[in-house]
């Protein structure tokens, strides 16, 4: 398994993009995500105080999670 390491800009892009492809609006995203509609609009905005479960419940709506990952993996994954 290899594990990638990403920034916020990167995380905020990602979930934007995923969103707009599912042709869902942020306030449609949130509710099948199960989130407040101001968690989607943290995330899309790469604010960084954020709870890393919320975080992983968007995510895995696309199959993905966040977790922890050696520095050493995500620097030769990059």
């Amino acid at each position: 398994m290899y594990a990638i390491a990403y920034s916020m800009s990167e995380l905020s892009q990602f979930v934007k993009t995923r969103r707009k492809l599912s042709g869902l609006t942020q306030e449609e995203f949130a509710d099948r995500a199960g989130v407040a509609l101001t968690v989607i609009r943290k995330i899309e905005q790469g604010k960084e105080n954020l709870s890393l479960s919320k975080v992983n419940q968007v995510l895995q709506m696309f199959g993905h999670v966040l977790g922890p990952v050696n520095e050493k993996d995500a620097t030769r994954n990059s």
